[in-house]
């Protein structure tokens, strides 16, 4: 029975990775098991019982999509250096993550994720978004400065730092007009390297 829950465990890891590498260039909007099992070298009968229904493996697949965004995330902060280092160095490293070639499916898939979350709140795609803001912004946050950090000011800008990444990134993937967009963002770095504006309260 062991060695059974093993292997049943061990292979659904292995169909998850490539069901997972099939959705970065496929999508997951019109995820279909027959096509997805053909693939994959699998069937549909064996994805229903290790994943329960296509609900479950889309969930499983959004939380492995979700994995690859934290470790991106991880890497923005060095961990041997204890200091902040401030919210236009993460903006400039977070950018020229995002801006790479290499990452445009798994862009693409989260931009699809994030609308059918807003489309979809109550379905298997509702809190996406959501949670990924969170996860945005509590990166960000760690790299201000604890003064800022715990400021409304410092709440505002890191929440501004967002909306100009999440902005410059749907662009880019709309045109793929790289040189333009990274422009746009670098001009915004700009402010955020020489002017603190304070910011108006709602």
């Amino acid at each position: 029975m062991f060695e059974e829950t093993t292997f049943a465990s061990a292979r659904k890891i292995e169909l998850l990775e490539a069901a997972y590498r099939y959705s970065l260039a496929h999508g997951l909007a019109d995820l279909s098991l027959r096509p997805l099992a053909a693939a994959i070298g699998s069937s549909p009968r064996v994805l229903m019982f290790l994943f329960g229904n296509k609900d479950g493996l889309l969930r499983e697949l959004l939380e492995r999509a979700r994995i690859d965004e934290l470790a991106m995330l991880d890497h923005i902060q060095e961990p041997s250096n204890t200091t902040a280092i401030g919210l236009a160095a993460a903006i400039e490293r977070l950018w020229a993550w995002l801006a790479t070639d290499e990452h445009r499916q798994l862009l693409r898939l989260w931009a699809e994720a994030y609308t059918r979350s807003l489309i979809e709140p109550d379905g298997v795609w509702g809190g996406f978004a959501a949670t990924t803001v969170s996860d945005w912004l509590a990166v960000l946050a760690a790299c201000q400065p604890p003064r800022e950090r715990d400021s409304e000011k410092g709440a505002a800008r890191r929440t501004l730092a967002l909306a100009i990444l999440r902005g410059a990134l749907l662009d880019l993937l709309a045109t793929e007009d790289h040189d333009r967009v990274t422009a746009a963002v670098y001009h915004q770095l700009a402010l955020f390297h020489h002017r603190r504006a304070a910011v108006p309260r709602p």
